[in-house]
């Protein structure tokens, strides 16, 4: 994953504030966990920003089979591909938990980035999100499925991870199905590397549950076999 520059994340806290100071044209809405804001399909013209919470986006191929695409916290937008003008959703996005969200209409979203001078950090955060995808391409075509699990705990733990010294503690639950869904192969062939990756002090579960990466140990073990 491209790490999140600077740049990106004071455009985050600065559209947050736009959006506190003149909230009649945000509608705020809450979203239950693992129900979708919106569906594959959807005619819509509003973009979203996360106040609280995390959205998984999904996309689905011919054959039924999910393909995860990203997952957003809060400070993310997303939906802005309605900022093409086409109205039709292309992914489905779903709440992993209790989210708060703030509907922005296409058109208020354009007058916001020019009238607070926010269009420059937008490009620079969407050229991030390019990149990540970029990525995930390139990893689903040139390596193995143990490596592309190993590649995607890291970049989960950097977008979603509380450093300390030694390791990134991950503190939002992620499924071994979310996990396939992201690596592109079956449920028992994660849990399997899992467990490796735990044998190997790669990986640990602390005692409330969350998932610690050992960055380092981890980073090392992936050059050690591509």
């Amino acid at each position: 994953m491209i790490q999140q520059t600077p740049q990106a994340d004071l455009f985050k806290r600065r559209l947050r504030d736009s959006l506190q100071r003149e909230t009649r044209n945000s509608r705020a809405i809450r979203i239950s966990k693992h129900a979708n804001v919106y569906t594959c399909g959807d005619q819509s013209e509003m973009v979203y920003f996360i106040e609280s919470g995390q959205i998984k986006l999904l996309m689905l191929s011919p054959e039924g089979k999910e393909c995860l695409l990203a997952i957003h916290t809060a400070g993310d937008v997303f939906g802005e591909l309605s900022l093409s003008g086409s109205g039709l959703r292309i992914e489905t996005a779903t709440a992993m938990e209790d989210t708060e969200l703030k509907l922005i209409p296409c058109s208020k979203f354009f007058m916001r980035l020019s009238r607070d001078s926010l269009l420059e950090g937008f490009v620079q955060y969407l050229t991030v999100r390019v990149a990540d995808q970029q990525q995930v391409i390139a990893n689903l075509v040139t390596v193995d499925s143990e490596q592309r699990l190993g590649k995607t705990l890291l970049q989960l733990a950097r977008k979603l991870g509380q450093r300390d010294p030694r390791s990134i503690r991950i503190e939002h639950k992620i499924s071994h199905e979310e996990l396939s869904e992201m690596v592109g192969t079956t449920r028992p062939r994660i849990s399997m590397f899992m467990q490796k990756f735990r044998q190997l002090g790669l990986i640990e579960t602390s005692e409330d549950r969350f998932l610690i990466i050992k960055e380092k140990k981890l980073t090392a073990y992936l050059a050690q076999i591509a």
